[in-house]
């Protein structure tokens, strides 16, 4: 049997946290949510650059960030999600949601729940 696969996403924005909450509450989160700041991330085979960038999924030694995580979270969390994660990974959809993940990151901050903290710096844009 394969480790439970880890979630990471940034402890200190409220809108990342709201959404883990969410994903526990109402999707079934299957993994070990981890903030990044306590997250072995070379462990995982991650940066703190990028943890700080976007959403990580570590899963069987592999590496899945931003819309692609949350692609990985919704596929594990089976029916009716999973239909959702799996399309999000075809081509012209895993673009579409790529963007769509792009445009909220750099807005979480004024996303409901968001605070000043959950700002991505403007290097990551």
């Amino acid at each position: 049997m394969t480790e439970q696969p880890v979630l990471v996403y940034d402890g200190d924005c409220g809108f990342c946290t709201s959404c883990v909450r969410f994903a526990e509450r109402r999707i079934g989160l299957r993994a070990r949510a981890v903030p990044l700041q306590t997250a072995d991330l070379a462990a995982l085979g991650a940066t703190r650059e990028r943890a700080e960038h976007e959403v990580l999924w570590a899963e069987d030694g592999r590496l899945y960030g931003g819309a692609q995580a949350v692609a990985r979270l919704l596929i594990s969390a089976g029916p009716p999600w999973g239909a959702a994660g799996s399309l999000m990974r075809l081509p012209l959809l895993r673009q579409v949601a790529g963007w769509g993940y792009r445009l909220v990151s750099a807005n979480r901050g004024r996303l409901p729940g968001g605070t000043p903290a959950c700002s991505v710096p403007e290097v990551h844009r």
